[in-house]
């Protein structure tokens, strides 16, 4: 892993406006609050938490697609708010999404060819029509869709949920990207599909050695995809905990984390049976707008003390490489 991160963020906070009128004051929500973040090239890279968490604007701030209220975002050193207009453009080249719903990233007026030529064409990766056509054929084919010819003239409504997934990440790929947020990208599919998808996502990952953030609530498929690499767990705009994937399951040091964990269904009836996991205090999720002082986590903590409610902890390193924002880290 090379010692300068590809993209990163600086104590970045997001906050955002809610209500408000003529006779009413606005509310603001920090969606995301005071977060530091750094993937490297060519990194698998998780991020898991309960939904409503501000995993989806997180990874939105890493593409440029929303301007942070305070902090940095850096690619390759450069904090992308400073950037010119050229170099800006080539930052967007390099920082592609994978949507959650392959229904709504695709438009049903357009074709397939219609929906993969146009980056193509815009960065002038293909010189004439001939090679456009040619390079939108190796894309299909590239992403297990052949033969090409059969979908290049297709609308979304004739295709399957994994198909058009399949296309959505065809056109995430085209203009060979070094960084993608793939944001629950296999959420709104079968769950017979979703591996098959995951290991699409590493295959090129590979090939083209693509930095790639999992947006995931599901610990199982962050698991899956980030194998040996390094996962973050959110919980209310917050990062909790941070180290390799292998880690973080084998021994959390967040309670939040290991909650998370408990909760995943054990297919072996006799390990679930002997493993009940902790009860939390509140099944209640606290609002953002008005959001518990101290720990945000220790109204549903159940190992919460004096010190949780008054004291923010710090995101701290405890073990080589395993950070974790907690007063009493792995005391539970």
């Amino acid at each position: 892993m090379s010692e300068t991160p590809l993209i990163e963020l600086r104590n970045v906070t997001m906050m955002f406006r809610v209500g408000g009128g003529i006779f009413s004051k606005p509310s603001f929500i920090k969606a995301v609050d005071n977060v530091s973040l750094a993937i490297y090239e060519g990194e698998a890279f998780s991020l898991v938490g309960e939904s409503g968490c501000g995993k989806s604007t997180l990874g939105r701030i890493m593409l440029g697609l929303y301007k942070p209220t305070y902090g940095q975002v850096l690619f390759r050193g450069k904090d992308i708010w400073s950037m010119d207009k050229k170099e800006f453009l080539d930052f967007r080249r390099n920082a592609q999404i994978i949507h959650q719903d392959p229904y709504d990233a695709l438009n049903p007026m357009r074709t397939v060819y219609d929906a993969l030529a146009p980056p193509l064409i815009r960065y002038k990766l293909a010189k004439s029509r001939l090679e456009t056509r040619e390079k939108v054929c190796e894309l299909l084919r590239m992403v297990g869709l052949s033969p090409p010819e059969d979908f290049l003239r297709r609308h979304p409504s004739r295709l399957s949920g994994g198909q058009m997934q399949r296309i959505a990440i065809a056109r995430a790929v085209s203009v060979r990207p070094s960084f993608i947020v793939a944001d629950e990208a296999v959420s709104m599919l079968d769950a017979s599909l979703r591996i098959s998808i995951i290991n699409l996502l590493l295959d090129l990952k590979n090939k083209f050695n693509m930095a790639c953030l999992f947006i995931t609530h599901d610990i199982d498929m962050a698991r899956y995809f980030t194998r040996t690499g390094r996962a973050a767990v959110m919980y209310l705009g917050s990062i909790v905990e941070i180290g390799r994937i292998e880690e973080i399951l084998g021994d959390p040091l967040h309670p939040y984390t290991s909650i998370l964990i408990s909760a995943t269904p054990v297919p072996d009836p006799k390990i679930a049976k002997s493993s009940e996991p902790p009860r939390l205090r509140s099944l209640e999720i606290p609002s953002l707008i008005n959001p518990p002082s101290g720990c945000k986590f220790h109204t549903r903590c159940p190992y919460a003390k004096d010190i949780c409610e008054k004291e923010a902890p710090k995101l701290e390193e405890v073990k080589p490489g395993h950070f974790v924002a907690c007063h009493f880290p792995g005391q539970f």
